[in-house]
């Protein structure tokens, strides 16, 4: 029997100055998805708590989990564009979380790099995204709020530990009623999904490379 191939999808809960956070009802529709291309990966979706203390305990979570891959999916309201984040950096901003906490320090992990990058090819999944018909763009700041911490903690723990194999932070804008539809950004969505399952079998063929046929 083919083992499927782990995929953990998380989006956020409402956080100041957004008390509806389409996020997380987007994480949990992909999930649901039962198209063909998705075919061979098992989903599950996780709404977290817009919260530094949920952002800090990620790795836990991943190790519980034990995903291969791990899209994680965030607002971001001032975007006009789908946003892949190709770094997260070791900063925290002053700002207050769901439960009105301000983060115990600027910096997420005192003895950790500056910065992180993730092992998602970026360009395939932006070019997967604009073909949906949805703007998008690779993004090198994630920011310095919740999304961020989320991010350089799942970064961090996929480069010290293997697993997951591939971990990307996807920033949305606020849906609108033209190509940033909620429909519209699920159908983007998914496209990028494939296309991260599609780098994940590539790794792990170049890993374990078919033997030939024939005597050794």
């Amino acid at each position: 029997m083919v083992r499927q191939t782990r995929v953990l999808i998380t989006g956020f809960g409402r956080f100041p100055g957004a008390p509806s956070n389409p996020s997380g009802a987007l994480a949990k529709a992909l999930a649901r998805r039962r198209r063909p291309a998705l075919a061979g990966l098992a989903l599950t979706a996780e709404v977290l708590p817009t919260t530094w203390e949920a952002a800090e305990g990620f790795a836990q979570a991943l190790d519980r989990e034990q995903p291969d891959i791990v899209l994680m999916i965030g607002l971001a309201g001032r975007r006009r564009q789908v946003c892949v984040e190709t770094l997260a950096v070791n900063r925290a901003g002053g700002f207050p979380d769901a439960l009105r906490r301000r983060p115990t320090s600027r910096r997420l992990d005192a003895s950790g790099p500056d910065a992180i990058g993730a092992r998602a090819q970026a360009v395939s999944l932006v070019r997967a995204l604009q073909l949906t018909g949805v703007p998008a763009r690779a993004s090198r700041d994630a920011g310095r709020y919740i999304c961020n911490a989320l991010a350089y903690g799942a970064y961090r723990h996929s480069r010290a530990t293997g697993r997951p194999r591939l971990a990307v932070f996807v920033h949305i804008p606020r849906p609108n009623r033209s190509r940033l539809a909620l429909p519209a950004l699920l159908r983007a969505l998914e496209a990028l999904l494939v296309a991260l399952a599609g780098q994940f079998a590539s790794a792990t063929r170049n890993e374990h490379p078919s033997r030939p046929h024939g005597r050794a």
